[in-house]
């Protein structure tokens, strides 16, 4: 799975910006500057950019043409070849170039349908070409394979709140991954970005009803 499989890093001051988005009700999809953050064994999440629909960040990193050419080299002699077509997804996403990547996600998945990894990160690169809804499709699509995906879970939510402003739905997806594995990293930035979700919108707190009027 790429470092930057999860979508956003919903934890500290940057949740601020995360309500402050869904009030505002802007359109379109955030575009986030891609930056490793401290290491989670493999894995990183990526940082915001300046704003939530974009702002000065670290560039994207140049493809390296010589590698993408050894890689559908080995491709193209290899139809069975799942992993030179993940190393592709991966290089074209690193130079965000989601569409490509996409494109080298699916050869893999065709290959190896039950990888929950290779489909999250396919359901990231929907997401940033401004497609929420096949993104959550695919985030369902993991998690059919691996029902405790923690990173597809985070991701989930980020995408509903992002992508779909579904609030509700956002706050269940992290509280599911909470409830199935409390101690992963992936479920403390998910209580983060919980618990700032229930402060700015407290009637998604069941021990805090709101009544809707005409109900």
């Amino acid at each position: 799975m790429k470092p930057e499989s999860i979508v956003l890093a919903v934890a500290g001051t940057f949740f601020g910006l995360l309500v402050g988005w869904i009030i505002g009700s802007q359109a379109g999809v955030p575009r986030l500057a891609m930056s490793p953050a401290p290491t989670v064994a493999t894995q990183s999440a990526a940082q915001p950019a300046s704003s939530p629909q974009g702002g000065q960040g670290q560039q994207p990193r140049p493809l390296d043409e010589a590698q993408a050419q050894a890689l559908r080299t080995a491709a193209e002699r290899n139809p069975s070849d799942a992993a030179s077509r993940v190393q592709l997804g991966n290089l074209y996403f690193d130079s965000e170039r989601f569409g490509e990547a996409a494109t080298w996600y699916e050869a893999a998945l065709k290959l190896n349908p039950n990888d929950p990894n290779v489909s999250t990160d396919l359901g990231v690169s929907f997401y940033y070409l401004n497609q929420a809804d096949r993104a959550l499709q695919q985030f369902d699509r993991s998690l059919e394979v691996d029902p405790k995906h923690g990173k597809t879970l985070l991701n989930q939510g980020i995408v509903r709140a992002f992508g779909k402003q579904d609030l509700k739905g956002a706050a269940a997806s992290w509280q599911k991954l909470i409830d199935l594995a409390p101690t992963s990293p992936e479920a403390d930035t998910a209580r983060r970005a919980l618990q700032g979700l229930k402060s700015a919108h407290p009637e998604l707190d069941g021990s805090n009803p709101v009544s809707k009027p005409g109900l």
